[in-house]
């Protein structure tokens, strides 16, 4: 796996050495990094040596073998730090001596040291070396050696293009010393590689191999958990914090409940779990971590099957209460378990960081997780495709699929990206786990430093919890970075607001669910997309335990495999719950027979097929498709059978019993993580219903929601708001809300160096507000940082400086006056210094008008979106025999007309493969409705464009939900643009992205210059 050097995965490796013989040890070296060993050791059959090959662009310089974990220790820590320093392949430490005594050191023979070698030093010669190594001062110490790194013909060549990639070169500029230097023969026997060397060094090589030590992979894995073992240094004391930890929250979880005989039950239970597998110093550490975020005000939602436990919730790692739930603490903890529990446990995505901070600053042995970024096809094509040399037009012409008849480079590109499609690319991030380990990362791995600047592990989620390394999540969620800037919005103004950590009363909130049933919950967590609307709408969501089982019914399993249909039956008409499996109706009376949550898959498989709970934890685990191969998945799927055998069920019962439990098992969210989701949910709806602008103004600034800006934009304006443009005095570089005036900020527009918003917000703060253009200019044309003058040409556009009174082509002249030839200002003083206040002579510019439709071009040329209506900009046709919208569900069948402005556009394929369209759209009111483009439609009109859209079809309605059924369709034209005469650019038909959601009109003037 060494990362755009090796071409051949450790499992060919080990295939090919087992093949052909490896002799008495095979040294496994990785090229400047460690993060394959573990995973070789893991699977080998045959001695390994584990090795670091230690290389300047494709020339060795050191071979470093441990002898020991101490020894190993010291060469991943060295290794390290080497990296980070960017030293990677100097040699010359170890040049002036030995660093380690526990470390075989073998140099190349042609770039030994000149000193006198080490006890623990030897000279690799190849087979054309041999002569060399004889005329050695030293030729006790010359070792055979050969390098196994091709075993194709076309290998040298593919490893050529190879280290052109990582040079981001062409082929024809690729350096000879970046190449690896070996060449020797492909896969042989050892006794044909014994032939080529003589008897004498060929003794001493196998006498140096037989005297290294044996390795296992079991060194590095010890008893299993590898995370810190302790909180407070003793696993006694750290027992009874917990435990005192549990009692005192005790009464503010559980009012009045102190001495129920279930929660007491229930906890203990608990306790006595974790103890015994170990977990304690696990739940203490995110102890700790929730509870340095709650002293800094950080917002934070802790999901997963965390949500289980009682523990959890006491601890207020979770904010779900599992007895009220009625949660399976053994889809969190069971004996069969031997990896720590996981938390997830969601920030804001502005408070990650300094979160992340403090869990390097407050543990030792802390580190991010890896992860293994592989070559893929369109990818790997414009690497290539910059290696042969090509322009970008070419090679967007490749990624896109559109091959040139009769182009040798063009197939060539094509060859070597199906031979590299899936090879390992670079180490990158995990995307939210984190170490904390009992002892220094080096230990198991190399490190690199990325960045964000934390040391990195070498090696993915999967090689850590093979090692006992288990990760605590910790991820970054713009959701919840709309509630808490919303909260600091009315804060700041003074309005009183609920407390938002109190979920009892926003479960039973009326306004909130009404937001649900009506389809009004744009903004809002996981339930603003359209598949949830249409949902909640069909459910007629109630309560808080009906839209938990909405946020994992709407996960692909369930609704792939028609239960989410079924589920929607038997809610809405009670007559058709008879229809469910009567076993699997009494095992699952809350949601009508239909498997919905993954807690769902151990009920079945214990009241049903009679395994234990632990063991049905192991079949659900197996279902997530990550254990799929393991053995103890296998076993319980075997056990499945057997019982239900033995029970005496109809072999065909069964089997459909366990294809519903298969298909959606490895889809489905575990019913915490749902409820926790649902809390969220109902967190962003309390906001929504009570505040609706300025939660609006939140997800506009935090991004992340399914819309595009403009629709949380229009949505605020629906309740009241005035959208205006940026401005260099009242703005900043965010959206801004005074009032009920939102006030877009400099980051929206788009080509605006950032640098420079930055230190215009300085400057205001500074020096107060501006007086004019010229002001401006004045205050921030520095000699060390002068006004870019394309940046203050957006502003003008974007109506910046709109307080001066002055149009903006009037600005734009003053502008390019000021700053279009004149260089910036001296940085010292001169004779001339009197004239730096000269103002230029007035002068008298004709009067530009600019009229709205103009305004709105520039609008959408700078922001994405007019401020203005956007059916302004399209000639509207008249309408005939329309249903609106909100009374499509009294009207099913019926043939109806209407205008819509398309808002999102999601293309996905029949079971048939044939293309359908589910668009999204507004009408001049702003009531959202959907409608479907089934493949007949969608093959004569599909929507390829932003824009106003005259529909007509036939009305589908079900459970009170309503769409329509597109038949035939026609975008309105629009108006031209007045400021070229011609069909804007920007509303110019955008190319399609048949394979997968997309919300349309994203940078459409860019979209057009690479389709033209």
């Amino acid at each position: 796996m060494s990362m755009r050097f090796g071409l051949h995965s450790p499992e060919q490796v080990l295939r090919l050495a087992e093949q052909w013989g490896a002799g008495p040890r095979l040294i496994f070296a990785e090229i400047n990094s460690s993060g394959a060993w573990l995973q070789v050791l893991r699977k080998a059959s045959i001695a390994l040596q584990p090795g670091l090959d230690w290389r300047q662009g494709g020339i060795r310089t050191l071979l470093l073998l441990p002898r020991s974990m101490e020894a190993y220790r010291f060469i991943m820590d060295w290794v390290s730090q080497m990296r980070n320093q960017g030293r990677v392949g100097d040699p010359s430490d170890w040049q002036q001596g030995p660093l380690h005594a526990e470390v075989d050191v073998i140099f190349p023979i042609q770039r030994s040291p000149k000193r006198p070698l080490g006890p623990r030093e030897w000279l690799g010669t190849a087979d054309h070396e041999q002569l060399r190594a004889q005329r050695h001062p030293e030729a006790s110490r010359a070792l055979a050696w050969k390098t196994c790194a091709f075993m194709r013909p076309e290998d040298p060549e593919l490893h050529r293009v190879l280290r052109a990639v990582n040079r981001n070169g062409t082929l024809a500029n690729l350096p000879l010393h970046e190449v690896i230097e070996e060449r020797d023969p492909w896969w042989e026997s050892a006794e044909r590689t014994q032939q080529r060397f003589e008897p004498w060094i060929w003794r001493q090589t196998e006498r140096f191999l037989a005297n290294l030590p044996n390795w296992t992979y079991d060194q590095w894995r010890g008893t299993g958990n590898q995370n810190q073992s302790s909180y407070t240094g003793r696993p006694g004391k750290d027992q009874a914090l917990l435990r005192m930890l549990c009692e005192d929250a005790l009464p503010e979880r559980y009012p009045g409940r102190f001495n129920d005989p279930q929660l007491r039950a229930r906890l203990e239970k608990e306790l006595d779990l974790i103890q015994q597998k170990d977990f304690v110093a696990y739940f203490l550490l995110n102890w700790d971590i929730i509870r340095y975020a709650q002293k800094q005000n950080f917002f934070y939602v802790g999901r997963g099957s965390g949500a289980n436990s009682v523990v959890a919730y006491l601890l207020k790692i979770t904010n779900v209460d599992p007895i009220e739930l009625d949660l399976y603490f053994e889809r969190f903890i069971n004996l069969y378990r031997s990896a720590p529990p996981d938390f997830d446990i969601d920030f804001s995505w502005r408070d990650r960081p300094r979160l992340t901070e403090y869990i390097f600053t407050r543990f030792p042995h802390t580190a991010l997780l890896g992860a293994v970024s592989t070559f893929q096809h369109r990818a790997v094509v414009r690497e290539l495709g910059k290696v042969w040399g090509l322009p970008k037009f070419d090679i967007d012409e490749l990624a896109d699929g559109k091959l040139r008849d009769r182009d040798e480079i063009a197939h060539s590109i094509l060859r070597y990206g199906r031979l590299l499609h899936g090879l390992p690319n670079r180490m990158t991030l995990h995307s939210s786990g984190i170490i904390i380990a009992k002892a220094p990362l080096t230990t198991w791995s190399t490190t690199f430093m990325p960045p964000k600047g934390f040391p990195t592990l070498d090696f993915d989620m999967h090689t850590a919890e093979d090692v006992g390394l288990h990760k605590f999540d910790i991820l970054g969620q713009r959701g919840l970075s709309k509630i808490s800037e919303t909260l600091d919005t009315l804060r700041a103004a003074g309005i009183p607001t609920a407390d938002i950590h109190d979920s009892h009363r926003f479960k039973n909130d009326p306004h909130c669910l009404e937001l649900l049933r009506n389809g009004g919950a744009m903004g809002c967590f996981y339930v603003e997309s359209p598949a949830m609307r249409m949902l909640m709408t069909k459910l007629q969501t109630s309560n808080y335990l009906e839209l938990v089982a909405a946020s994992s019914v709407i996960r692909p399993g369930v609704a792939s495999s028609g239960m989410m249909k079924a589920y929607i039956d038997r809610h809405r008409d009670p007559v058709r719950r008879s229809e469910a499996h009567p076993m699997l109706l009494g095992i699952l009376p809350e949601t009508y027979g239909v498997m919905v949550y993954q807690e769902d898959v151990i009920r079945v498989a214990h009241e049903y097929a009679g395994l234990t709970l632990a063991e049905a934890d192991v079949l659900r685990r197996g279902m997530s498709g990550k254990f799929r191969s393991r053995e103890e998945f296998n076993a319980m799927e075997e056990q499945f059978f057997k019982n239900c055998a033995e029970r005496g069920y109809p072999a065909e019962e069964s089997r459909e019993i366990w294809r519903q439990i298969e298909s959606f098992a490895g889809y489905a969210f575990a019913k915490g993580h749902s409820a926790s989701y649902a809390v969220e949910s109902f967190q962003s709806l309390y906001l929504k219903a009570y505040f609706p602008v300025p939660y609006m103004v939140a997800s506009v600034n935090n991004g992340g929601g399914y819309y595009r800006a403009e629709q949380y934009l229009q949505e605020a304006r629906r309740h009241g708001a005035r959208i205006e443009p940026p401005c260099v005095n009242e703005g900043r570089s965010f959206t801004l809300l005074r009032g009920l005036r939102v006030i877009l900020g400099t980051d929206r527009i788009r080509g605006l160096d950032s640098e420079f918003a930055r230190r215009i917000t300085y400057s205001r703060e500074e020096g107060g507000a501006f007086l004019d253009l010229d002001d401006f200019i004045d205050r921030l044309h520095l000699p060390s940082s002068p006004v870019p003058l394309d940046s203050l040409l957006l502003l003008i556009r974007a109506e910046a400086f709109r307080f001066t009174n002055c149009s903006a082509r009037k600005l734009l002249w003053a502008a390019h006056r000021r700053l279009g030839h004149r260089p910036p200002p001296s940085p010292g003083p001169s004779l001339f210094d009197s004239l730096a206040e000269f103002r230029s002579k007035e002068l008298h510019v004709p009067i530009l008008e600019t009229n709205e439709l103009e305004q709105a071009y520039e609008q959408i040329e700078l922001f994405g979106f007019p401020l203005c209506d956007p059916f302004l900009l399209f000639e509207i046709p008249e309408i005939k025999n329309s249903v609106l919208p909100e009374h499509w569900p009294e009207h099913p069948g019926f043939f109806t007309e209407i205008l819509g402005y398309l808002v999102s556009l999601k293309n996905t394929k029949t079971q048939r493969g044939d293309w359908m369209q589910i668009g999204t759209f507004e009408d001049r009111r702003g009531v959202v409705f959907d409608v479907v483009l089934f493949p007949p439609a969608v093959a004569r009109h599909a929507i390829r464009r932003r824009g106003i859209y005259q529909m007509s079809g036939r009305i589908s309605a079900e459970y009170g939900y309503a769409s329509l059924s597109v038949q035939h369709l026609n975008r309105c034209s629009a108006l031209l643009d007045p400021r070229f005469d011609e069909t804007p650019a920007h509303l110019i038909p955008m190319p399609a992205k048949p394979n997968r959601a997309s919300t349309v009109g994203q940078n459409p003037v860019k979209a057009h210059l690479r389709s033209s």
